[in-house]
Order: C-alpha cells, then sequence, then structure tokens
C-alpha cells in the first residue's frame, strides 16, 4: 500500500467514536471527571461496545481519557505537569505556524477569521463556554497553516487536553472575557505581513494563557 493510499484511507469505527467524543471534550460537552459509561454511551452512538472500547482506548493514549481496571473509563482531570508540558508543544508548534504565515495565500486566514468572528459574537452574547471553543477552534486553523495532516491531528488532541484544563474553572465568564480581541490582534498582524510583532504577541499571549490555566488548576485543586 501506497503512502498516499495509507493516507486517505477512511477512519475505522474506533477512530470515528474516538473523533467524535474528541470533538465532546474539546467543546466542553465532557468536562474532566465525567464517567465514560459503556452501555449508554455505546447505546447513544450507535456502535457496539467492542468499537466503544477500542475508541476509549485510543483516547487513553492520548490523554483524554483514564481506564481504571474494575472501574470503567472517565475523562481525565490534567495536573500542572500536564499544562506545562501542552504549553511547550503549543510554543514550538505555534509560533513555527505564524512563521509560516508568510508562504500562505489570502483565502488560508479564512478559517482564523471565522473562528475570531465565533467568538467575538460568542463574547457579546455571554456565551463563554462557545467563546472557549471558538478560541480553541481559531489556534486550530493557526496550525493548519503548516499543512501538515499530521500535525492537525496531534494539534487537535492537544487542544481538548488544555480543555480539560480550562474545564476546572469556576468563574468562566473571568477566565474567557477579552481573549477574542487578542485572538483578531494576532490574525490582523499575520495577515498584513507583520510576522515579527505577530510572534512577539504570540508569545506573550501563550504566557498569559499558561498562567491563567495554571492559576486556575491550582484554585480547583485547593477548592
Amino acid at each position: 500500500m501506497s503512502l498516499d493510499t495509507a493516507e486517505t484511507e477512511a477512519p475505522s469505527a474506533a477512530e470515528r467514536i474516538a473523533g467524535l467524543l474528541r470533538d465532546r471534550i474539546l467543546e466542553g460537552e465532557l468536562p474532566p471527571g465525567s464517567p465514560l459509561r459503556e452501555v449508554s454511551l455505546a447505546t447513544d452512538l450507535q456502535v457496539s461496545r467492542n468499537t466503544l472500547r477500542e475508541g476509549l482506548r485510543q483516547l487513553s493514549l492520548e490523554g483524554l481519557v483514564a481506564l481504571v481496571p474494575n472501574r470503567g473509563a472517565a475523562v481525565r482531570r490534567l495536573t500542572a505537569a500536564d499544562v506545562r508540558d501542552i504549553y511547550r508543544a503549543r510554543r514550538a508548534l505555534e509560533v513555527q505556524a505564524a512563521t509560516a504565515s508568510a508562504l500562505v495565500e489570502d483565502e488560508q486566514f479564512a478559517d482564523m477569521e471565522a473562528a475570531v468572528i465565533a467568538g467575538e459574537r460568542a463574547e457579546r452574547e455571554r456565551a463563554w463556554a462557545a467563546a472557549s471553543t471558538a478560541s480553541l477552534r481559531f489556534h486550530q486553523a493557526l496550525i493548519a497553516l503548516l499543512g501538515s495532516r499530521r500535525l492537525d491531528d496531534f494539534f487537535h488532541s492537544l487542544l481538548a487536553q488544555l480543555r480539560l484544563a480550562w474545564g476546572e474553572t469556576q468563574d468562566e465568564e473571568l477566565f474567557q472575557r477579552s481573549w477574542a480581541v487578542r485572538d483578531r490582534e494576532l490574525l490582523d498582524l499575520l495577515r498584513t505581513g507583520h510576522r515579527t510583532q505577530g510572534v512577539g504577541a504570540l508569545l506573550v499571549y501563550l504566557d498569559d494563557s499558561e498562567s491563567q490555566t495554571l492559576d486556575t488548576l491550582r484554585r480547583a485543586r485547593t477548592a
């Protein structure tokens, strides 16, 4: 089988289930600690329990699900070490993507623009969960500028993990307010070719986001 053929193969049933659950985590529908009961979940997703188990094992390998013998599966709770590692990866990949924005066509910024618009609308409507999702989708679209399916898949899982850390917040408005403005600023800098300023703004952005996420996690653990 050629590499091209392998890359375009349809996903297996287990991979599709893993994808559906990964998206639910990224969108905040499955917060940290949520039990993943086999019978009800298999019925909801209309798959066999064996297929579901395979999907859950995949998410376990990605760090999204905890599998406990004789107790079943649950959405993971992240540690501070997890968060710091996520941001190490974010800096490496997002700075590379921001730098690579010099090589892309204007229309390739469309998904980033759509995510910013969604975030701005969500903030106006005070729909803070939707604002969180829009910001994650913005950064997912930034990585898509690199044109790598493997990096897209990896980053999708990484952002789903990050959403678990964000899900620990007790004040979603305080946590999420104003990030759409910063996403807009970053998009405008990259789209107009101000990459040096854009990378600088991105690094400050990620530093602030990491600190806020770690503070949120610390408060949740000591509550």
